[in-house]
Order: C-alpha cells, then structure tokens, then sequence
C-alpha cells in the first residue's frame, strides 16, 4: 500500500511541478510531510541538504531519499524517482516536435514570460517553509548566510567551495 501512494504522490508532484528542483520543494514538503507525515520537518531539511550537495537534479535527489525514507527500502526509492520523472518524460515526448515550431508565437514566450516569476515565487515559499525557526535558524546560521552570500554576490564564489567554506563554518560555530 504505501508503494502505491508513493508512486501516486511522486507521479503528482512531478506532474504539477515547473521550473526544476528548488520550486518543487514546498511541493514534496507539502505532501510528505504535512499530508502523509512520512517524514518530521527536521529530516526533510536534513533531505533538503543532501539533496543539495549530491550530484544531480534536486528534485530527484529529494524524491530518491523521501521514498526511500517513507518506504524503507530501495523499491520505494526506486518508485519515487520513477514517478517523479514520468510525467516530465512524457508531456516532453509529447511536446518536443511542437516547440521549435511554435515557440517564436508571441503566446508562447507570454506563457514563458509568466511563468519565471511564477517559480521564483515557488522557491522562495520553499525557503519560508524551511525556515520555520525549530530547526537551525539563529544567530550564527544568519552569519553564515550572509557571509555566504556576500562571497557569491561580490567574488562569484563556485558553491563547491562555498559548501565547504559554510560546513568548516558550521564545525567552528556549533
């Protein structure tokens, strides 16, 4: 049963979801740990983390550990990943002859145009959700923050570096 709804969950969020990994965030959230209580908002932060810092799409990442989580085993990541990719894998099959043809339409960019700020909305509820205060948020993690940004802001900083720089930070603060 629980494999039927982490497929069914996964499917839905990935079908929902636009604009990549971080947008989807406060989706997964949502439905795994609100709505199904498969996780405790700290072990989805800690998800979140993780999903940063491994190589690949975040999205997935965090789709790959939440079901392995919720179903502890390797078959509900393997359904969580599956699902979370399928709707993308189709509607692009389905899509793809149809774009390069129509996406110089003025109705296309405008839809395009529209939805940029649309995710950037989505990623910014996900960093709202996440810092709900319970969790890591003080003095010390405001620092880092900053510090964090500023080397990016004002040197471009790679975030290879910057990850290491913030966890020595977090070795020192904590």
């Amino acid at each position: 049963m629980i494999y039927w709804q982490i497929f069914k969950t996964f499917f839905k969020i990935g079908l929902f979801n636009f604009g990549g990994g971080y947008p989807m965030i406060s989706f997964i959230q949502n439905e795994v740990v609100l709505k199904h209580g498969w996780l405790s908002n700290g072990e989805f932060t800690d998800i979140v983390a993780i999903s940063q810092m491994t190589p690949g799409p975040v999205g997935i990442n965090m789709a790959t550990y939440t079901g392995y989580a919720a179903a502890d085993s390797v078959w509900g990541a393997v359904l969580a990943t599956t699902a979370v990719c399928l709707p993308s894998f189709i509607i692009m099959i389905l899509i793809a002859k149809y774009f390069l043809k129509y996406q110089d339409k003025p109705s296309v960019q405008a839809v395009f145009k529209g939805l940029r700020p649309a995710m950037i909305g989505l990623i910014a509820a996900a960093a709202l959700l996440l810092c709900d205060g319970q969790n890591f948020i003080d003095g010390k993690s405001y620092l880092i923050f900053i510090f964090s940004f500023f080397l990016v802001l004002r040197y471009k900083l790679h975030p290879i570096p910057l990850i290491c720089l913030a966890g020595l930070a977090g070795i020192f603060c904590y």
